[in-house]
């Protein structure tokens, strides 16, 4: 109440979460909305060590509120390029929740919020496969090799199974894909056996939905067996790496619920999906597990502002040509080294010369495409980035402020002159 009445600004330090993520959406525009306070100024994330033997730093945040009858016209914020460092200071007509400068967008209060459905043209992204077994359909490398010698015509139905471990790391994983399997494979002796184990976890599940699934326990409880080469987003990454890996898996390979597939997809949404501009998005919207990368669906590829690819008259050096020959660059580089893991290729420490120069002349391609200006950091990405989510959701309240800002400029230029 002492702060709602205007008395008073408080300074606090959280964990990072506030301002990542749903959290952002749940708690932001309640203390916007229902006690009209403001953002003030803020400390981006960094590391609050402690001096207690073994004990872990934590990422932390500092935010400043004031109501907004009193809050500063000038707004500071200090950001920490290395999170155990000392930070730069900007300042900034406003600030948004996510703790980037909000002067690009008409509402300082926006926040972004899951989205069913893309709501920027781009195609559909899915989960991979949920197998919900209690473990009994899945295989280790030697589970395989002893459930095929053991059970005649069952190899077509033994195929890779990868979550993001398995991907990132080049692990080995094999699941029962049953859907199709004649009867005469399901009655034999270690496939029923595995099958009654399948039934029995999930009749034992609390969920009513699970235990329907007792019926047809050859089933998965949620399906996406890609039919031709898929595009792969795994769905936590290590916070370390400059880029999330992703890449192509081709059939009988089938995903776990563990990636993200977008099936189609092209060698340009590759190069949008693998760019500094969206690694942007995703650090600085997206959720965390622990302190590394989640990739949401709803929150970060629905509404991500996908850039507009121009055309030229000549196909082949329009924009989609361009950076699809640079993304292809990328996968030649990783080609280079057949006997490495993308954990061996992404990690910053270790990342070769040839693909991190091909990821930089993609990055810088992908750049263009929003602006001729080059972009200073990852938070002037966003920065841009969340201007162009403002019109994607609110379009009119984001050109009315756009005119408004135009207006301003020419009565400025022709008080100069």
């Amino acid at each position: 109440a002492y702060i709602d009445k205007g008395r008073a600004r408080i300074g606090f330090v959280s964990t990072n979460s506030i301002t990542q993520g749903e959290q952002v959406a749940q708690l932001w525009p309640i203390l916007f909305d229902r006690y009209h306070l403001e953002l003030d100024f803020a400390h981006r994330t960094f590391a609050w060590g402690s001096d207690a033997r073994g004990k872990a730093a934590v990422h932390v945040v500092i935010i400043g509120l004031a109501h907004r009858d009193h809050e500063r016209t000038e707004k500071r914020l200090f950001s920490y390029e290395d999170v155990k460092g000392d930070p730069d200071e900007t300042r900034h007509k406003a600030l948004s929740p996510y703790l980037f400068g909000a002067d690009s967008v008409a509402n300082r209060h926006l926040v972004v919020r899951e989205e069913s459905r893309p709501i920027n043209g781009a195609i559909k992204l899915r989960f991979g496969s949920q197998p919900i077994d209690g473990g009994n359909l899945i295989l280790s490398p030697e589970q395989r090799e002893e459930i095929l010698s053991q059970t005649e015509g069952l190899v077509n139905f033994v195929r890779p199974f990868l979550g993001s471990r398995e991907f990132i790391n080049g692990a080995e994983r094999y699941i029962l894909s049953l859907q199709e399997a004649p009867p005469n494979i399901l009655r034999q002796a270690t496939v029923k056996k595995r099958l009654k184990l399948v039934r029995d976890a999930r009749l034992n599940s609390k969920r009513l939905a699970t235990q329907e699934l007792a019926q047809t326990p050859a089933e998965f409880a949620f399906t996406t067996i890609p039919d031709s080469p898929f595009l792969m987003l795994p769905g936590v990454s290590s916070e370390r790496r400059e880029y999330v890996p992703i890449g192509w898996l081709d059939p009988p390979s089938i995903p776990s619920n563990l990636v993200q597939v977008l099936v189609d997809a092209s060698r340009s949404d590759f190069a949008i999906l693998t760019s500094r501009m969206h690694m942007a998005w995703l650090s600085h919207i997206g959720g965390r597990l622990k302190s590394d990368y989640r990739y949401s669906i709803g929150l970060v590829y629905n509404t991500f502002p996908w850039p507009v690819l121009r055309q030229a008259q000549d196909e082949r050096v329009g924009d989609k040509a361009k950076i699809e020959a640079l993304a292809q660059a990328v996968l030649d580089a990783r080609d280079e080294w057949p006997t490495s893991s993308l954990a061996d290729l992404y990690d910053p420490d270790t990342m070769p010369a040839n693909l991190r120069k091909a990821h930089t002349a993609l990055d810088t391609a992908v750049d263009r495409l929003y602006r001729k200006k080059p972009f200073e950091s990852d938070r002037d990405r966003v920065e841009h980035l969340f201007g162009l989510y403002e019109r994607l959701v609110n379009p009119l309240e984001a050109d009315g402020a756009k005119q408004l800002k135009r207006v301003a400029r020419n009565q400025k230029r022709r008080k100069k002159s």
